[in-house]
């Protein structure tokens, strides 16, 4: 009742003529939010315990781990709190937060929002204005140019609430199927708009960090409110694309370059540690992998995921991540222009869409969509099959790789090979943690290898040689890995289900596995990755996941803490709450409703950013009116 009633009071400031009128404003606002933790104090424990019924811990745990967790079950009710039950507060948490009005169509996305009963907590859409602010700094002709059919190879094209797909080249992994039809389930409620799509594996855009950073100053010194009277409720549409000659396009300067790293570095800030390291050497160079605690991260856990994915944080990455080794294909720009796709890296200036795979009803993505067993019903223990991708991997680089270190890491022959010496070292992709690190006591006192050779199943089923072998049944026979690896036949997701912990590592880029573990799974994932993904915001490390290094120098601990359980207490029981708490989150917000409220935003806010009126276009409610 009372944040109605300050709804009500706030949208009547707002349509006001008279300057003082926003001082009213902002009394009104400090009164309200008095008014509204008083009349909500008694019912908001009880709201988020509906949403979220969240494990608590009784007393904060000595281990690190747990202490995470605690935190992290914080965060998450913290996060919660905020969660807009209403259209009017939906509006008041957008502008608080964006420092504009909602786009036109705001109302309609919101009732789609409630009919899917989606839990809507403005934070869960920060991704979208992160990816779009640096636009705002391109006038809206140009930004229209630059995302034209006629200057991309893979365009979505909303016209007249229809979309429609273009495609100039072969789509292999059928991308543009699976988002087109997305779109076009949204597309009754969208303005005519331009979307050119990333169908490759790697993201592409890398503008220079001082472009990005005046683009993100001006941004901001520029945003403002509409005031009431200037205010356009309509979109333009497209009329001057449609009507431009196809000679006029804008050529989009693609180069292949590399390697990637002298790139990515570039976008960096000055002062971080990555910016003046060069790439490796990578015919000649060896592994430069850290083995204490790594940067940022809380007794050698992760605790700032952010932090933990950006490379330029982590200049050892370089020699440690096929990205950055030798990537199966790069084409890319350091120009800023409009390009949608399904991940990037942190400095990448990709605009992120929900993944195709994400869409797909694969099996390999999907599952089968079953459900996976109880988690008394489940093997105590680690699964993973994947083919041994991530790049082109070489006989003189497939060490610096990051599959081929995870498999390795988690075999327990080869991680025996290293404790004894036997294992050669030009056969060595990773390098075991400092002594005394992580406080690592195997069962019964035995090796970590021959401790890890009972608890994990992890096996390539396909080794990815490059050169690819003429006959592809000789794919088993890549003589540079073969002394090292022992393929072993796929495992149909489902089947994986009955294990309690699934990795989850980059491929190429993202893994298309990640929201079919959370959702159907019921196992606790074990989360490796650089890339970034349209869900980051909404998904709680140690909560709904558990997150990993990318070096992997932390998952003994992280395995020694769950799985050799007589020395620490039940841990068991704290890798059960995360397991249930992530699949009852994703299928809370990572369900395809959620997906098409992400785009259906983030299409109306880009459709603004190309209208020639956007400085003054926003959603009206009825009150201010």
């Amino acid at each position: 009742m009372a944040s109605e009633m300050c709804g009500r009071f706030i949208r009547l400031c707002l349509g006001g003529h008279r300057i003082f009128k926003y001082i009213i404003l902002i009394a009104l606002i400090l009164t309200c939010t008095i008014a509204y933790f008083i009349n909500e104090s008694n019912t908001s424990a009880e709201r988020v315990d509906r949403i979220h019924a969240a494990p608590l811990v009784s007393q904060p745990h000595e281990h690190p781990i747990g202490k995470l967790i605690v935190h992290a079950q914080a965060e998450q009710r913290r996060l919660l709190s905020r969660q807009s039950h209403n259209l009017s507060m939906a509006m008041m948490r957008y502008h608080e937060r964006r420092g504009r009005r909602p786009p036109p169509g705001f109302d309609a996305w919101y009732k789609y929002a409630q009919k899917h009963d989606a839990i809507v907590v403005e934070e869960f859409f920060d991704r979208i204005y992160d990816d779009l602010n640096p636009f705002w700094t391109i006038e809206p002709r140009e930004l229209r140019r630059r995302s034209s059919p006629w200057a991309h190879e893979h365009v979505i094209s909303v016209r007249n609430r229809k979309a429609i797909l273009k495609t100039t080249h072969a789509d292999p992994m059928g991308r543009m199927p699976e988002w087109h039809r997305l779109v076009d389930e949204l597309a009754q409620w969208l303005p005519d708009v331009d979307l050119p799509m990333n169908i490759m594996d790697e993201s592409r855009l890398l503008v220079p960090w001082e472009e990005i950073n005046d683009r993100m100053q001006q941004e901001a010194a520029e945003r403002s409110v509409a005031h009431l009277s200037t205010v356009r409720t309509e979109f333009t549409g497209l009329p001057s694309i449609d009507a431009e000659p196809e000679d006029d396009h804008f050529d989009v300067r693609w180069e292949l370059m590399g390697p990637y790293w002298d790139l990515l570095r570039q976008s960096c800030p000055p002062d971080s540690p990555s910016r003046n390291i060069s790439s490796i050497d990578i015919y000649h160079d060896a592994i430069d992998m850290p083995i204490t605690y790594p940067r940022h991260s809380f007794l050698g856990y992760v605790q700032n995921w952010t932090l933990a994915r950006d490379p330029c944080q982590h200049p050892h990455l370089r020699s440690l991540h096929g990205t950055f080794i030798e990537p199966v294909s790069i084409k890319t720009t350091q120009s800023l222009i409009p390009l949608f796709g399904g991940s990037k890296l942190p400095r990448n200036n990709d605009i992120l869409f929900p993944p195709a795979m994400y869409l797909s009803a694969e099996g390999v993505y999907a599952g089968r969509g079953d459900q996976g067993p109880e988690w008394t019903q489940k093997k105590d223990g680690v699964i993973w099959r994947g083919v041994a991708s991530g790049g082109r991997n070489k006989a003189e680089t497939w060490m610096h790789f990051h599959r081929h270190r995870f498999v390795q890491m988690l075999n327990g022959t080869a991680v025996h090979g290293s404790e004894t010496g036997s294992l050669p070292a030009d056969g060595t992709t990773f390098k075991l943690p400092t002594q005394g690190h992580y406080s690592l006591v195997a069962p019964r006192n035995e090796s970590l290898g021959i401790w890890l050779s009972a608890v994990t199943d992890v096996a390539f089923t396909r080794l990815e040689c490059f050169p690819l072998p003429p006959n592809p049944a000789d794919e088993a026979l890549c003589p540079y890995t073969n002394p090292y690896f022992v393929l072993r036949a796929p495992i149909p997701m489902h089947a994986q289900y009955g294990f309690k912990y699934l990795p989850d590592v980059d491929g190429n880029s993202y893994s298309g596995r990640f929201r079919a573990f959370l959702h159907d799974s019921g196992s606790v994932v074990l989360k490796a990755t650089l890339y970034c993904e349209w869900h980051d915001s909404r998904l709680m490390p140690w909560l709904h996941f558990v997150p990993l290094d990318n070096t992997f120098i932390d998952v003994y601990g992280v395995l020694h803490f769950f799985l050799a359980a007589e020395d620490n207490g039940a841990h068991d029981e704290l890798a059960e709450s995360i397991a249930r708490e992530g699949r009852v989150w994703a299928n809370k917000v990572l369900r395809r409703a959620d997906m098409a409220l992400y785009t259906w935003r983030l299409i109306l806010e880009f459709a603004r950013l190309c209208d020639d009126s956007r400085d003054v276009l926003g959603w009206i409610d009825n009150l201010e009116s």
